[in-house]
């Protein structure tokens, strides 16, 4: 069986590094090509080289055409803003797509839905298998325990994270406003401060918190009189991302246009 052939978007960048060292370390696919914006320092440069894992003699380049000869399935976790402005290229290219880009709106995860018509995406702001199953888990536990419970979400990441609340936080909320008939968008709690009065019976809570070096936490508190349930996800290395987007890409090459998480790729 062949490698699948990958391109890296974004290739400089922490995960972008991390991902390419992993991909040499994986017997199902390869590197073929590496894309970064028109102002990278390290255009040029083999992504082997800066992804710290020796010379793979592919290129570090701006040029898109370039960057995605040849390639099965490109990744990219640039970014919602950089996903977003780089979607016409995408589309022009046509190469199926895995997307782990966070902070995307409801109305910017349409437009990648819009894609998929043309061609393979599978999208999904957290691609660990850990926190793929805690999905699962918070759909069946909302199932069970129906409208009457109080629900509320904390998550917590580093100091240098740009968006707020993450996307697998958001993801959670989601999740659970699906099987209770609710909208994340209109029903979250995304922010109490001073006199707000009680807690109403559809909102859910999105707690945030930014400190130190924090990789990745995301609990879901479901709460009624007399008992407390807690879903915890804690990520102790970025690798668990990397490695379920490669998972991921290995997955979607050969598949028919359509819009996928990484639900498909789990058979959940």
């Amino acid at each position: 069986m062949s490698k699948v052939k990958i391109a890296m978007v974004g290739a400089a960048g922490k995960m972008g590094r991390r991902i390419i060292s992993l991909i040499t370390e994986d017997e199902r696919c390869e590197l073929n090509g590496a894309l970064e914006h028109s102002a990278c320092p390290f255009l040029g440069h083999d992504a082997g080289d800066v992804a710290g894992c020796g010379k793979l003699s592919v290129e570090i380049t701006d040029d898109i055409d370039k960057a995605f000869d040849g390639c099965d399935v490109f990744i990219d976790f640039t970014g919602a803003e950089p996903t977003m402005a780089n979607l016409s290229r995408f589309q022009k290219a046509g190469v199926p797509a895995v997307i782990g880009s966070t902070g995307m709106t409801t109305e910017q995860t349409k437009e990648l839905e819009k894609l998929s018509s043309e061609m393979p995406v599978l999208f999904s702001p957290n691609m660990s298998v850990g926190v793929n199953l805690t999905f699962k888990i918070l759909e069946m536990v909302t199932q069970a325990i129906g409208e009457t419970w109080d629900i509320e979400i904390i998550e917590a990441h580093h100091r240098m994270k740009k968006d707020a609340p993450s996307g697998t936080a958001m993801r959670m909320g989601e999740v659970i406003a699906n099987v209770l008939g609710r909208d994340i968008e209109k029903d979250g709690a995304f922010c109490r401060h001073g006199l707000i009065g009680e807690r109403t019976d559809r909102e859910i809570g999105m707690q945030t918190l930014r400190a130190g070096d924090i990789v990745g936490e995301h609990t879901a508190m479901f709460c009624t009189n007399g008992e407390r349930i807690e879903i915890t996800h804690r990520a102790h290395t970025r690798d668990m991302f990397a490695k379920g987007a490669i998972s991921a890409a290995v997955w979607l090459k050969g598949r028919d246009n359509g819009f996928y998480n990484m639900f498909d790729v789990l058979g959940l």
